[in-house]
């Protein structure tokens, strides 16, 4: 079992730290392709870092874009159902190019709050 730390924009972190977010969507280049089931993620607030809290992976979900990630699972938990599936969508592009999708493909990181 190994232990992993990501960063999570404000509303990002809030959504899973109440419970709602419960997949948390990234790519699966080589850094997030080294997560297995039972692993600990612990998630930090940007930008000042001050605020975390612990996860477990309980399930991986692989797919080609996020967009179809989202269509199986729906915007309820893989963000907040106040989002649209397009402004998630959006603020996914911002960090994760269509290209890098394409590239590595991507990565729904499912968990439950220790």
């Amino acid at each position: 079992m190994n232990t992993f730390t990501m960063k999570l924009q404000p509303n990002h972190f809030y959504y899973m730290k109440n419970g709602t977010k419960r997949i948390e969507l990234r790519l699966n280049d080589e850094k997030r392709s080294k997560i297995s089931v039972g692993d600990k993620i612990i998630f930090f607030k940007e930008p000042l870092l001050d605020e975390s809290f612990e996860t477990t992976v309980i399930k991986l979900l692989k797919y080609d874009y996020f967009e179809n990630l989202i269509d199986d699972y729906g915007i309820e938990i893989c963000a907040d159902k106040n989002i649209t599936k397009q402004d998630l969508l959006n603020d996914l592009e911002k960090f994760y190019t269509k290209e890098k999708q394409a590239k590595y493909g991507v990565l729904g990181i499912m968990i439950s709050l220790n």
